[in-house]
């Protein structure tokens, strides 16, 4: 990230570097039962849903943020990774009668940082209790457990003429201060350059009400849930301080206290770094060499932050 964070409140603003699936038609609920690792059900009562959709191998593939929009389910995503998604997905429709398609051209994704801000405008604020409102298909929701944040989804020319598109030279500093507030938020993200390199509960999953260990069989759902049982998970995310670098999502890092992992997003904040890493739990004596070959040449002293929920026993 070339900007950087300053004192002054996050900047609301379109959030191009993210794309949009729709699912449309009386399948819907079922299919993505089948495909993704929370229960649906959810959507069904007009709530929002964080999911990750996996491999058979349980690696995940991408994070979702479903949204029970009046015209389809539709899911928040990055947008280099949306066609490699849906193909994915399609796979796997056979009978079931649903259309998925990539709809980031006619639809745009905004960033709202605060009630006021959602309430900009024409925009609905959601019920603390539900999550997720809906005006003149403009649909805002609240971003997981953070209730300051929202995502506001729309037709693109609609949010232009509703004054809540905002100046396109705003989307830099939103993308950037919307990606610090998922760092600080220990809320994951997969972008192409980490791909199935991770089980869900590698990036948290479990932790954040991203999973249902409850639901049933889902793509993935073997290997997820022997990891859950099996207390296999050596693996999480980690939120760190960088020092000044050439860094990028997906480079693998070796930190001095022996920890090792991979990047799995980035913001800048003056010389420093924000992130979010994927580090395996236990340390290793510096010098030793580091899980799955995930080092660098050079030990990085980076500091460990704080994340607003527990990691739990390994």
């Amino acid at each position: 990230m070339s900007s950087t964070v300053s004192d002054e409140t996050p900047a609301s603003g379109p959030l191009p570097h993210f794309g949009l699936l729709r699912f449309a038609g009386p399948d819907t609920l079922s299919f993505l039962q089948g495909q993704i690792s929370n229960d649906t059900g959810v959507l069904s009562t007009g709530a929002p849903l964080l999911a990750a959709y996996s491999s058979p191998q349980g690696r995940v593939v991408a994070v979702l943020h479903l949204l029970p929009h009046s015209s389809g389910v539709i899911a928040v995503l990055p947008r280099e990774i949306v066609l490699p998604t849906l193909e994915r997905l399609r796979k796997y429709v056979l009978r079931a009668k649903v259309k998925i398609e990539d709809i980031s051209d006619q639809f745009a994704v905004i960033g709202r940082h605060g009630i006021e801000a959602a309430a900009h405008a024409d925009l609905p604020v959601p019920a603390a209790a539900q999550g997720y409102a809906e005006r003149n298909g403009i649909g805002v929701a609240r971003v997981g457990s953070d209730a300051g944040r929202f995502w506001a989804i729309g037709n693109a020319h609609d949010l232009v003429n509703h004054g809540i598109m905002g100046e396109p030279k705003s989307a830099q500093r939103a993308e950037h201060d919307w990606r610090l507030a998922d760092i600080r938020s220990g809320l994951p993200q997969v972008y192409a350059a980490t791909r199935e390199m991770f089980v869900a509960q590698m990036l948290n999953l479990d932790l954040i009400d991203g999973i249902s260990f409850t639901k049933g069989c889902f793509t993935g759902q073997e290997i997820i849930a022997r990891t859950q049982h099996l207390g296999r998970i050596k693996r999480r995310l980690f939120r760190l301080r960088m020092p000044a670098g050439t860094w990028a999502i997906g480079q693998a890092v070796h930190l001095a206290d022996g920890r090792s992992g991979r990047l799995t997003e980035l913001a800048q904040t003056g010389a420093e770094f924000e992130a979010l890493a994927v580090l395996n739990i236990e340390t290793k004596a510096v010098g030793q060499d580091a899980p799955d070959s995930e080092s660098t040449s050079t030990l990085i002293d980076a500091a460990e932050l704080p994340l607003p929920y527990a990691l739990g026993p390994a």
